[in-house]
């Protein structure tokens, strides 16, 4: 409590009572307690400014440590997010088998043309796209601002077949243009759901 607020209320207790209330009863005490309790809680201890220091230190090793398993895990977490509940059990065991080893190799080729010096200047998109949409996700140059892979899914219905999806991705080194096939999983005659559904 603030000083003049102090006093005053120990001015006004003591006219309203009558001096029937002295300034050294119970509560005036609890007002002093509290206030010296305030003050030492405010104040962080050497285990609290120990522990900072150790968390500083972990989060600094952790973002000095991203290397192409960090992004490979998070590609595969946006993958699924992609897919949904609806298709991603259908097509999970061929896209682990015959998709997903393709898009690692792929992270990694482009990590190692742009230099592991730079894997702490990318990150990953989240988001994936939904609808009929393709992105999955992109890997971003943080300075830069722009995508230096893209990694998409088409639905395509292809006649007499079905619908399949064709996973594929763009880089940057030729303005997105070309279409670098990751490989097609079927689906069926039926139209399919709409991504992260």
């Amino acid at each position: 409590m603030k000083k003049w607020l102090y006093k005053s209320l120990v001015v006004s207790v003591a006219f309203v009572t009558f001096g029937l209330i002295t300034p050294n009863h119970e509560i005036w005490a609890n007002f002093d307690e509290e206030r010296a309790t305030k003050s030492i809680l405010d104040r962080p201890s050497d285990n609290q400014i120990s522990a900072a220091y150790q968390l500083d230190e972990i989060i600094v090793d952790q973002q000095q440590i991203a290397t192409v398993d960090t992004f490979v895990e998070a590609a595969k977490e946006q993958s699924y997010i992609k897919f949904g509940t609806r298709i991603g059990p259908v097509i999970e065991d061929e896209f682990e088998t015959n998709i997903f080893p393709k898009i690692e190799e792929a992270i990694a080729m482009t990590v190692d043309r742009l230099g592991h010096e730079s894997l702490s200047n990318l990150s990953i998109t989240e988001k994936p796209s939904g609808e009929y949409s393709e992105k999955i996700f992109h890997i971003v140059d943080n300075d830069s601002k722009k995508d230096v892979i893209r990694f998409h899914v088409r639905t395509e219905n292809r006649p007499f077949d079905g619908y399949y999806y064709n996973f594929h991705y763009h880089t940057f080194e030729d303005n997105y243009q070309t279409h670098y096939n990751l490989g097609d999983i079927y689906w069926s005659k039926n139209t399919p759901p709409k991504w992260l559904s």
